[in-house]
């Protein structure tokens, strides 16, 4: 909401440049995905060797009681 009231600022201030983030907020947008792809992809590995690392710790502590 508080973007969609920021752009009406700018719409009401400058209504050129507006238009233009508006029409170039999806081309952005695409160019940015891969890295958010990379980020997700990054993230899962490092969970990974953090669970590789804790597993005989866990292993060690024994079954948990309720």
């Amino acid at each position: 909401m508080v973007k969609f009231l920021l752009w009406l600022i700018l719409l009401i201030l400058c209504w050129p440049v507006a238009l233009l983030a508006v029409l170039l907020y999806p081309l952005v947008w695409l160019l940015l995905l891969p890295f958010r792809l990379l980020g997700i992809a990054v993230d899962g590995v490092f969970e990974l060797l953090r669970a590789v690392v804790l597993l005989p710790a866990r292993i060690l502590r024994g079954p948990r009681t309720a």
